[in-house]
């Protein structure tokens, strides 16, 4: 199969930079939304599977990567207006929408707001439970610890004892590349190329999004992980009963990078998914 080509760009939007992969083809599209630490470059073996059928999109979300990352709360509101800025800059009206953990509740938030864009949407790995009240905490009194990375030695003086220590501190191989993607060195050391203030402000202000998905009518597809850690049985189930069009298939791994884990696997599941539409 013919390599696809992905063009790497950064766009200037009102109020925001963003830098996402994009194949540029004229074909449908598909929009990919990566998880919180994460980058689009988690996309990368996506796009080669379905560039030569889909024009593939994979934004660096605000607070992350290459993409501007302003002091904000970080909501899902926000971060879907942010895609929503890029698609009409792209002169874009209608996408398969595919999100993973974070990108999942943006995706979802997205299809709420702008339900005629999206003929389609992948949930992967995410629950949409959640505080049920909106933290009203002012934004500059918000704990600025990262759950994940606030006990790691920031700047690591070199490669080495940033690979040591963020193989130490992930689960899994592909946990360890995913942390990796994000590492940049710079004059001072290896950084991660997001922003804590980002992430610690999309967690304190993620709220229970169960009220949405029974506004949503296109087709959905929902995969969890065999671990069940971030999508229990419960809110399985519950996310099938309040979508009115809806697949959902349980990955044999417990990767929560549902997927990487089994790419086999997980693409049986999607194109089952692509083919109905």
């Amino acid at each position: 199969m013919k390599k696809v080509k992905i063009y790497r760009e950064l766009v200037k939007l009102k109020d925001i930079d963003l830098f996402y992969f994009d194949t540029k083809s004229e074909k449908p599209v598909i929009v990919c939304l990566h998880g919180r630490w994460g980058r689009a470059e988690v996309w990368a073996d996506f796009i080669q599977k379905y560039g030569n059928k889909y024009r593939i999109i994979a934004p660096d979300q605000r607070g992350h990567g290459l993409s501007s990352k302003p002091i904000s709360k970080y909501t899902a509101e926000e971060m879907a207006e942010d895609l929503y800025k890029l698609l009409n800059y792209l002169e874009i009206k209608s996408i398969i929408l595919v999100g993973h953990s974070m990108g999942g509740r943006i995706a979802s938030y997205f299809t709420d707001l702008y339900p005629n864009y999206v003929k389609a949407l992948g949930l992967l790995d995410k629950s949409p439970a959640g505080p049920l009240k909106q933290n009203r905490t002012p934004l500059e009194q918000i704990n600025l610890k990262d759950p994940v990375t606030n006990n790691w030695p920031l700047p690591f003086p070199t490669l080495n004892e940033a690979m040591e220590l963020i193989k130490k501190e992930t689960d899994s191989d592909l946990g360890y590349q995913y942390f990796m993607n994000s590492l940049v060195e710079t004059i001072e050391g290896y950084q991660m190329m997001f922003s804590t203030q980002a992430m610690t402000a999309n967690i304190a202000y993620e709220q229970n999004w169960y009220h949405i998905l029974p506004k949503i009518k296109c087709p959905v597809i929902i995969i969890r992980s065999s671990s069940h850690e971030a999508v229990p049985d419960e809110d399985y189930q519950k996310m099938q009963s309040l979508l009115s069009n809806c697949v959902a298939y349980e990955m044999s791994l417990p990767d929560h990078n549902v997927h990487l884990g089994n790419k086999e696997e997980f693409y049986e599941y999607f194109d089952k998914f692509l083919n109905k539409l």
